[in-house]
């Protein structure tokens, strides 16, 4: 059963106004009545609270039942789920060193009548003159000529009393050879220090005086021909024009999304629903559904929302090949999968990711604080820790400002990306991919024109390639919306994301044409 949804949606934030507009915006959670939650009841004092509607009063949401604010005082019976209150940490004054108590060292005068400045600099003076005095007498030697002669030999020496200086003269020579009496490998090592360096060292050295200091050189180079890239003829070279930004990392840039690329095979997801039995294609939509919610609700980034699902398609995909039909996920547990993926998302890509009190709560008390933490460890243990998965938000936005997009074309192009998200069918393609497609059909629906040479070079694909993804995606906008999955779209028919939603749809037609 579909749950209930209210008519209002909460208004996520656009991250390309860096917060501007994001006041004075009538959420879902301010408009209910004055609701209370369990929260404000454990009282934790000093402790850090996410910037969310949820930290005074907010609607829980379960992913497969109805709206309600009852709590379950189950999720909280046994002592070590309960949040004990935190001690107060002083710092005392005395641990920290202050001007006070720092007392002002006595200088010694010689003849009570020297300065500080005189002594100093005749201190100075006495130590040039020993050192002159030092190497006028024992001028240094090459290397090989002090192993040879026993550099030990003078340290020992000068260490040494006159009386016990034919003592110390035994003792290192003893030292020099093992037992048998031949020289010891720590001497003939010393010895075989060459004086001076080798053709190879030279010759490494000549290269490195040859280097060319041009940071131009440095650029990202070819994996094949390990040459700087060049741009092809009629195209525009982004990353050159942003080369003195160090915020957008042009040197490099090329190098990192193609890295990004090549680790793609290292994340395959497959049709892992053919192995479960009681979860289907359409609990997932719902699943989803409810993690774009959450990430309305609390405010999260964009890359959060798209980790947290590429985890839970992932620990599905490697879980049900590797464990028992018995031991699969059921369909009880699929919320507390999307939900310990979002907190594990959130404490990888936020700066200050929500409390596991709010999440538990997200959940309309439906687990406890052990259960959460237990699905978080296993999720971790079967993506192996590797949480570097490579994302299609992060590849279209590469793209889109290689080809100089506008902002409203690039988040019509996010509207595409983010209503894939639900369709289970989609799993198999490549996120670059995904990117590059929902690109192209973001400039056919605004008219702006077809696969240009410029997005080819950049994302490595030709129209051929992307265009069989592309009819794929412009097949789920033309699907019949629903009212139980339909955060995504009324998402994006608000003002703030330039009510792309609302954008007249296209024919497969124009897209191949």
């Amino acid at each position: 059963m579909a749950p209930t949804r209210l008519a209002s949606k909460p208004i996520g934030v656009n991250e390309n106004f860096n917060g501007i507009l994001s006041h004075g915006i009538t959420t879902r959670s301010k408009q209910l009545a004055t609701l209370k939650s369990y929260k404000d009841s454990l009282k934790v004092p000093n402790k850090r609270k996410a910037d969310s509607p949820l930290k005074d009063m907010t609607a829980k949401r379960a992913a497969f039942g109805d709206i309600t604010n009852a709590f379950n005082k189950s999720c909280a019976t046994n002592d070590k789920d309960k949040v004990q209150p935190l001690k107060k940490v002083t710092v005392e004054t005395k641990m920290l060193p202050t001007v006070k108590n720092i007392k002002p060292q006595t200088q010694t005068l010689v003849n009570g009548k020297a300065s500080k400045a005189k002594q100093l600099q005749r201190a100075a003076t006495n130590a040039i003159e020993s050192v002159q005095k030092h190497f006028a007498k024992d001028p240094p030697k090459p290397v090989a000529t002090r192993a040879q002669n026993g550099i030990l030999k003078n340290v020992e020496r000068k260490s040494m009393g006159k009386e016990n200086q034919n003592q110390s003269q035994n003792s290192a020579k003893s030292a020099r050879s093992d037992v048998s009496g031949e020289p010891s490998l720590y001497m003939t090592a010393l010895e075989n220090i060459p004086a001076e360096p080798t053709k190879e060292e030279k010759a490494i050295a000549e290269k490195l005086d040859k280097v060319n200091l041009d940071d131009s050189v440095n650029r990202s180079l070819d994996a094949e021909t390990e040459t700087p890239h060049k741009v092809p003829e009629g195209v525009a070279d982004f990353d050159q024009e942003n080369w003195t930004d160090t915020v957008q990392v042009s040197n490099y840039a090329m190098d990192i999304f193609n890295y990004l690329k090549s680790r793609e095979r290292l994340f395959p997801i497959d049709d892992y629903l053919q192995r479960m039995k009681g979860i289907t294609s359409w609990m997932r939509a719902l699943l989803v559904d409810w993690m774009v919610e959450v990430q309305e609700s609390f405010e999260l980034n964009h890359e959060t929302l798209y980790l947290a699902v590429k985890l839970v398609d992932l620990f599905l995909t490697k879980s049900t090949k590797t464990q028992a039909e018995k031991d699969h996920l059921t369909k009880e547990e699929l919320q507390l999968l999307g939900a310990s993926a979002l907190f594990i998302a959130s404490k990888f890509d936020e700066r200050i990711p929500p409390l596991v009190d709010d999440f538990l709560y997200i959940c309309d008390g439906a687990y406890t604080l052990s259960q959460l933490l237990a699905m978080e460890i296993n999720i971790l243990h079967v993506v192996d820790f590797d949480l570097g998965v490579p994302l299609s938000y992060r590849f279209l936005r590469r793209y889109a400002r290689c080809a100089r997009v506008s902002m409203p074309t690039l988040t019509l192009a996010r509207f595409v990306l983010e209503q894939c998200l639900l369709e289970y069918g989609l799993l198999a393609h490549s996120d670059s991919k995904m990117a590059a497609a929902a690109l192209y059909l973001a400039l056919r629906m605004k008219a702006l024109g077809g696969w240009t040479p410029t997005l080819q070079y950049y994302t490595g694909y030709s129209l051929k390639e992307i265009l069989p993804i592309a009819l794929a995606q412009n097949a789920t906008l033309h699907k019949k919306p629903k009212s139980a999955i339909s955060t995504v779209r009324n998402k994006y028919s608000h003002t703030i994301f330039f009510e792309v939603a609302k954008v007249p749809l296209v024919e497969d037609s124009v897209l191949c044409s």
